[in-house]
């Protein structure tokens, strides 16, 4: 990425000096910029309707409009934007705590691209940003895969797994199904491309395909197919 267009970063949560820390940490990096804070749902609605951001780190629990809310809002009125806008790419990344679970969940489910421990070490987040900004899911760091098992329950009780999905998931190549039972296990490109001896490239084109089959928008909702429908069972 050219160093003269940084990724623009939107603050969400409703404690000054969570935003304060996050904001110094984000704007010590040459290629990140906090453009944006709000202390709620609302505010996060409001600010950026005004500036636009790349990426938006958004709190669970705030007072009047949470962010399982204000994530659905923001992603719905994104998916109506026009593909060439830069509304259209917005993303969203949840900060969690463990105790939290089943916000989380509905934060995923509302079409936020991952989640992220509020304590996690200061790499973990701003590759976290990185990650979602390229595109890709927030999946592979080992906090996010202890907590999509942890509320894999969850998931299966929710049940969303209807005709489509399974239809779907029928229309999966061989190959295909092998690289999407990978990727819900948290594997990343690399990662698969070493235990399927191909080429990171190869790998690439069969994750665009599987998202496309699937009707997925990122790895993360093929995270959460695959818990429901049950090709991935959660680790005991």
């Amino acid at each position: 990425m050219q160093e003269s267009t940084p990724i623009r970063v939107a603050l969400v949560d409703d404690q000054q000096l969570v935003r304060s820390g996050f904001g110094m940490l984000i704007n010590s990096q040459p290629d990140l910029a906090v453009v944006a804070e709000a202390s709620n749902g609302h505010e996060a609605l409001q600010a950026l309707a005004a500036t636009t951001a790349d990426v938006v780190l958004m709190d669970v629990r705030m007072p009047g409009m949470d962010g399982i809310e204000a994530t659905r809002r923001l992603l719905e009125d994104a998916s109506r934007a026009a593909t060439g806008s830069q509304r259209a790419g917005l993303k969203v990344v949840v900060l969690t705590t463990f105790d939290l679970d089943e916000y989380a969940l509905d934060a995923i489910q509302a079409g936020a691209s991952g989640f992220l421990l509020k304590d996690a070490p200061p790499e973990e987040l701003l590759e976290a940003i990185r990650t979602v900004h390229r595109g890709d899911a927030v999946i592979a760091p080992s906090t996010t895969r202890r907590l999509l098992d942890h509320v894999a329950p969850m998931l299966r009780s929710s049940q969303q797994a209807d005709g489509a999905h399974l239809q779907e998931l029928g229309s999966l190549t061989p190959r295909e199904r092998e690289v999407f039972e990978m990727i819900a296990q948290g594997d990343s490109n690399p990662e698969i491309a070493q235990k399927l001896f191909v080429s990171e490239a190869t790998v690439k084109t069969h994750v665009g395909h599987v998202l496309a089959k699937m009707h997925a928008r990122d790895r993360v909702q093929l995270v959460v197919m695959a818990y429901e429908t049950g090709v991935v069972v959660p680790r005991g």
